[in-house]
């Protein structure tokens, strides 16, 4: 068609001590883009990095008008860092990248022939990892643990590595919850969804920000946010025991009136204090859980505040104006998408709906 626009891709990288790793991300990135002969646009977000990331996110917005940089306030944290960038994005498609590397932009490629051939969401599946086994074992016992116990079918071994179609971003960013678990909410709004087999290497650079500690704290947030098992296993649990101290109870009055010389000691009876004790702990702790998630939600608070955007190598830095920009980029978005036209049947022979379109430019 005369009119028929090549597909724009949005590539969002969260950063956070990653000031040597850009630069290179920004380079394959930039290959990969070019090998594929799609437009683009590479938004890299700082989310507090108590690095130089910001002034090496500056040289790259004055090279190429390609690049967009965000500056975060403080830390928010990696989803945060993502829904930032999505917010920013134009593309026909957003591409969700971590800022370190262990996200091989070369794999983009791969993703994009599943997305052309009518998937909406394509995610890097981890079939193998660069790390310790032990670590290896624990991350796959987690992923199969989470997929059995969630409410909605999670992908096994898959993270924040995709390729998502723009009504699938839209869908996302138009969720009204504060503290999101991205990877849960991809598989939560479904759509024809596929995965692609990478290998994850070691962080190229500097010492991985995860520590075990918070390894676990992903594994509640995943696990508290997307399922109900935990309180009703405390339901089920209390039943049964409600139903076994009834049993108890009536055992001891009937021994008690059949023997009565017999001695009833104390131990027996500090016992089942320490064991009910627990219980009750446990159950108050898991309703403390959830009650955690509904106090954040409850709250309303923003999900991040960006200090700075730069872009061509201008900065914005007060609220209005980066208002104005990132209503500039909404509006701009929708315009192509409502004046876009079928671009024609994808490689594979079918039309693609929802994206890429054709458009008048």
């Amino acid at each position: 068609m005369a009119d028929a626009r090549p597909p724009r891709l949005s590539a969002v990288i969260a950063c956070y001590k990653d000031a040597q790793a850009i630069p290179l991300m920004y380079q394959r990135l930039s290959a990969v883009f070019s090998a594929l002969a799609v437009d683009h646009e590479i938004i890299f977000v700082n989310d507090g990095s108590p690095d130089d990331t910001d002034s090496v996110l500056k040289a790259l917005t004055e090279k190429d008008d390609h690049v967009l940089a965000v500056e975060h306030s403080r830390n928010f944290g990696s989803q945060n860092a993502f829904l930032s960038g999505m917010e920013l994005a134009t593309g026909d498609a957003v591409v969700l990248l971590d800022g370190d590397l262990q996200d091989p932009p070369e794999v983009i490629s791969a993703f994009y022939e599943k997305w052309r051939q009518g998937n909406d969401v394509v995610y890097g599946r981890r079939s193998k990892r660069e790390a310790p086994a032990i670590m290896t074992l624990a991350y796959k016992a987690f992923y199969r643990i989470f997929r059995g116990v969630s409410y909605v079918p999670v992908p096994l071994d898959a993270g924040d590595f995709s390729l998502m179609d723009r009504r699938v971003v839209d869908e996302l960013l138009a969720l009204p919850e504060t503290d999101q678990f991205l990877r849960g909410l991809r598989a939560w709004v479904g759509f024809k969804q596929t995965g692609v087999d990478y290998v994850r290497p070691e962080r190229a650079f500097g010492r991985s920000t995860h520590s075990r500690l918070k390894d676990i704290w992903w594994a509640k947030k995943a696990l508290f946010s997307f399922s109900f098992l935990p309180i009703e296993v405390l339901s089920y649990v209390a039943a049964a025991m409600t139903a076994l101290s009834f049993a108890a109870v009536i055992y001891q009055v009937v021994d008690t009136l059949r023997r009565p010389e017999l001695s009833h000691g104390i131990s027996t009876l500090i016992v089942l204090v320490v064991f009910f004790g627990s219980l009750t702990l446990l159950a108050i702790s898991v309703l403390g859980e959830y009650l955690i998630r509904v106090f954040e939600e409850v709250k309303r608070r923003p999900r991040f505040i960006r200090k700075t955007l730069w872009h061509g190598g201008h900065g914005l830095s007060s609220a209005a104006e980066m208002e104005r920009f990132v209503g500039r980029r909404k509006a701009a978005r929708q315009s192509t998408r409502g004046g876009a036209t079928e671009a024609g049947a994808t490689e594979a022979g079918a039309p693609k709906a929802g994206a890429p379109k054709a458009s008048g430019s």
